[in-house]
């Protein structure tokens, strides 16, 4: 990673609260629109109950999530390339319309295997969009603290639309899927609508296209982000701490539920986390944005690894809270800083390219976390919070600026 000193704060330099004021329209556009397909993001949440409620078994459940989350990983490589190849703007038009009409046919189909094939597809089509949006926060901003405060409001836009979201769908499915999903695609939509209706692409810098055709294009192409090793180690941190952080979803409840707490209980600890984070992420990130990111990113990752680790070791409601309390500091650290870094390390012509594999490795470990820490934890629940707390170190020991060897001897230093 960098190694690079950090500016020393200038007495002219804009406080956090002014950057955010002074934040360009395009970031509250793709935040507006954000918020709004949170909101109405219902499918991913509600698809298990939808296909068990209907008869189909937890293998068939299971089965379709699996291809879902195969099809998210696609996904996101197709969008990070589309963002870069035809813009930020008509790569989530696209995303969000044909993720709507996808959408739309879920409550109609009967067999599974075209089930799985539409949720399969969805799954594809609804992750093309985010590389791109997290490109049009890059394009708008050029500072270190602008990308925080614009990844800042842009993480609060979606809290607030996933706490909305989970509300209002919990109320259509207890009275109609078929509203809930034409519900879900009408977000979908409104978000395509929103985006071409108000947002305009940043002046393209360099294009495949306009360096001399096939060539140039492999010159911009994942083999030469794969080539970038600061990048490379930020995917394997982000593999390790999205796979520490899913535990609060499956390590989490199973714990609960071992030491004889309720469903409630699980509900009210899960609450605790989202209202700190809507409360606190964004003044958190303001008084970070003054330190070197990969050591902040290095202590979020350690504090997220050590609070979920001490899950293990808590039995009562009042101490479990207190690891809530830990690994979601852990949580506001990292996750506004790791955006607005990775906005940092990509050249302007692979922004969408950097958030395409940015997305590929966020989902690979949010999905291997379940299948891992369910299996660890049916083996014995030791093993999982053991595995919880070295990925944490591995994490946070990826976060850390690489080491320069020193220069041979006769040699000056680069």
């Amino acid at each position: 990673m960098s190694t690079a000193t950090p500016d020393q704060p200038d007495v002219d330099e804009p406080t956090f609260r002014q950057t955010l004021r002074r934040l360009p329209v395009r970031v509250w556009i793709i935040s507006l629109g954000i918020l709004v397909n949170q909101v109405g993001n219902f499918l991913p949440v509600f698809i298990v109950l939808y296909l068990t409620e209907r008869g189909y078994s937890a293998g068939a459940a299971g089965l379709v999530l699996g291809i879902s989350g195969l099809g998210k990983v696609l996904g996101n490589a197709v969008g990070g390339y589309l963002a870069d190849k035809i813009g930020r703007r008509w790569t989530i038009v696209l995303s969000a319309v044909t993720t709507a009409g996808l959408t739309t046919v879920v409550p109609f189909l009967e067999a599974l295997p075209l089930i799985v094939t539409v949720v399969g597809l969805i799954g594809v089509t609804s992750q093309i969009y985010r590389p791109a949006a997290a490109a049009v926060l890059v394009d708008a901003v050029s500072t270190n603290q602008q990308r925080l405060a614009a990844f800042g409001v842009f993480r609060f836009a979606m809290n607030v639309g996933a706490a909305l979201g989970g509300v209002i769908g919990g109320v259509l499915a207890s009275t109609s899927y078929v509203e809930l999903f034409l519900v879900n695609a009408a977000a979908c939509l409104l978000f395509g609508v929103v985006v071409a209706l108000l947002l305009r692409d940043a002046p393209k810098t360099v294009d495949g296209e306009e360096h001399g055709g096939e060539k140039a294009e492999q010159a911009v192409g994942y083999r030469q982000a794969f080539a970038d090793r600061t990048l490379v180690r930020f995917l394997l941190m982000t593999v390790f701490c999205e796979f520490v952080y899913i535990q609060s979803t499956v390590g989490l409840p199973l714990h609960v539920n071992e030491v004889g707490l309720t469903e409630r209980d699980f509900g009210l600890l899960i609450g605790l986390n989202g209202l700190l984070v809507l409360a606190l992420e964004l003044p958190i990130t303001g008084a970070i944005s003054r330190y070197r990111p990969e050591y902040v990113l290095a202590i979020g990752n350690l504090i997220t690894g050590v609070g979920l680790a001490l899950t293990g070791f808590t039995t009562g409601m009042v101490m479990l809270a207190a690891t809530v309390l830990l690994w979601t500091f852990g949580e506001m650290l990292t996750s506004s800083v790791a955006m607005a870094y990775l906005g940092s390390l990509a050249p302007p012509h692979m922004v969408g390219r950097y958030q395409g594999l940015h997305g590929v490795a966020y989902t690979i470990g949010t999905g291997a976390g379940p299948l891992i820490g369910g299996a660890l934890y049916a083996f014995g629940p030791w093993a999982l919070w053991l595995l919880v707390g070295v990925a944490g170190v591995l994490a946070a020991q990826l976060s850390l600026p690489r080491r320069r060897s020193a220069p041979a001897e006769g040699k000056p230093a680069p």
